[in-house]
């Protein structure tokens, strides 16, 4: 079984490492900032991991630095516009998402404690001569 770890390089060596791994797109510098499509996050060349085997052995990756994402550089795209509106209409989607759900649990929890048991509207009727 074969360990990975994270590499740590200079700025020089990472922006090196980010123009050949990454053949996709161009980086001009670590300040540079990508769209990872798979968590969703922005995220800029100096956040980026360099990983490789314990060994030595295997290639140099890039991913995501993005807890759990394990996104390559075929996943990140730069942010144009066109993108940072999608991401803004997104955002606001779940906020409204969010906002609709807590608006039903207010109005549950208030037919909870407002509603009285259903009773008899009418008295019994009594039985025989009265």
């Amino acid at each position: 079984m074969t360990l990975v770890a994270l590499i740590d390089l200079s700025d020089e060596e990472k922006l090196d490492l980010l123009r050949r791994l990454d053949q996709f797109r161009q980086w001009h510098s670590l300040d540079e900032k990508r769209y990872c499509l798979v968590c969703g996050e922005m995220i800029t060349g100096r956040q980026i991991q360099v990983i490789g085997d314990t060994r030595g052995n295997a290639q140099l990756r890039l991913s995501c630095p993005t807890e759990y994402c394990k996104a390559t550089p075929i996943e990140w795209v730069c942010p144009t516009e066109d993108v940072l509106i999608k991401i803004a209409m997104m955002e606001a989607e779940r906020r409204w998402l969010c906002l609709v759900r807590l608006a039903g649990r207010a109005m549950q929890a208030y037919q909870r404690t407002t509603s009285k048991p259903i009773g008899r509207t009418r008295p019994k009727p009594t039985l025989g001569p009265g």
